[in-house]
């Protein structure tokens, strides 16, 4: 087992569990750098850019959420 794979998972893990507030039903790390994510088998590559998409949309909510809250700022100061 490689230790980059390692990492991989575990960047996934936590970027799944910050967007639905649950951990990932079921990773496997398999041989020649292929994983089991939720029951689809991947190369670890891909597992690398889910992880980058899942990171984006966290960072889209997080926008999303502070431009909510700035809009309710303004409103009250009116």
């Amino acid at each position: 087992m490689d230790l980059r794979h390692d990492k991989v998972i575990d960047h996934y893990s936590e970027a799944y569990q910050k967007l639905y507030n649950r951990r990932p039903r079921d990773i496997q790390n398999l041989d020649n750098g292929w994983v089991i994510v939720n029951g689809a088998r991947m190369k670890i590559s891909e597992l690398e850019y889910l992880t980058g998409q899942l990171q984006q949309e966290i960072n889209q909510d997080l926008l999303k959420r502070r431009n909510i809250v700035t809009r309710l700022l303004k409103w009250l100061k009116q």
